[in-house]
């Protein structure tokens, strides 16, 4: 008669030894406070009263860094945000060896993330953000491997300027575009120089080129003034007009 209850009693135990884990989840078991082995996924039993799990997620965790105001290395004060993505190679190493790897990720990355705009100025970490999130990664990636944990990505969200540096940089991009429309435009002149010095000396070799460019031009002033033109012509280029003429009447 008592041997039902016990039997009944002993297979309840047995069965509360059956553990459910998902497939992104894996669990940690330990038998009288030592470290055993993994289990997961799927089903699986552990001795009950002797053995106890701790389950571990092991999807890539996203991280907030919240906002942090720290100092570059050329004195600027800037608050910076950033995003970190992290996730769980062993689970073991997870948690026997850090209390709260969750916290601990945060913590440090939000240090490493204070000290590394420290080391650069402002235009650096404006100019060089994938170059200082690949260090922000190798640095923090260093220090959490032993825990078992993966740093996947680090990215800066954004970089807050204060007002006053903000105007002090748009007025230097005005001066930086002004600079170079002034190289640009003194090239052009340059350019049109050479060209110009190159047509005198063609026109040089050929005092009739010259004169036909001069009637060339005087022809543009009337067209668009509507003006008389009085134009003094040298007797050489009348003495060559005239002798063209006669020759083309002789072989008419």
């Amino acid at each position: 008669m008592y041997l039902y209850p016990i039997i009944a009693a002993a297979i309840l135990i047995l069965l509360s030894g059956f553990r459910i884990a998902q497939e992104y989840q894996r669990s940690v078991v330990f038998r009288l406070g030592r470290f055993q082995y993994i289990k997961g996924p799927g089903l699986y039993w552990i001795i009950p009263f002797i053995e106890r799990q701790q389950r571990v997620d092991i999807r890539t965790k996203t991280v907030d860094l919240e906002q942090q105001e720290t100092i570059t290395k050329d004195s600027v004060t800037i608050k910076v945000n950033a995003v970190l993505w992290f996730k769980i190679i062993s689970p073991e190493e997870a948690i026997i060896k850090v209390a709260d790897y969750n916290k601990a990720v945060y913590q440090f990355s939000v240090t490493a993330l204070r000290n590394i705009i420290g080391q650069h100025t402002l235009d650096e970490v404006l100019r060089e953000r994938e170059e200082i999130n690949r260090t922000l990664q190798q640095i923090v990636d260093g220090i959490t491997t032993p825990w078992g944990i993966k740093i996947e990505m680090v990215e800066m969200k954004d970089v807050e300027i204060p007002e006053a540096m903000q105007r002090a940089m748009a007025r230097e991009a005005e001066a930086i575009r002004e600079k170079r429309a002034r190289i640009v435009k003194a090239e052009a002149e340059l350019e049109a120089s050479l060209k110009l010095t190159q047509g005198a000396r063609e026109m040089e070799k050929s005092p009739i080129t010259l004169e036909l460019r001069r009637m060339q031009m005087l022809s543009e002033i009337g067209i668009d003034n509507n003006t008389t033109t009085i134009v003094m012509i040298p007797s050489d280029f009348m003495s060559l007009a005239k002798s063209v003429t006669e020759w083309v009447e002789k072989k008419g």
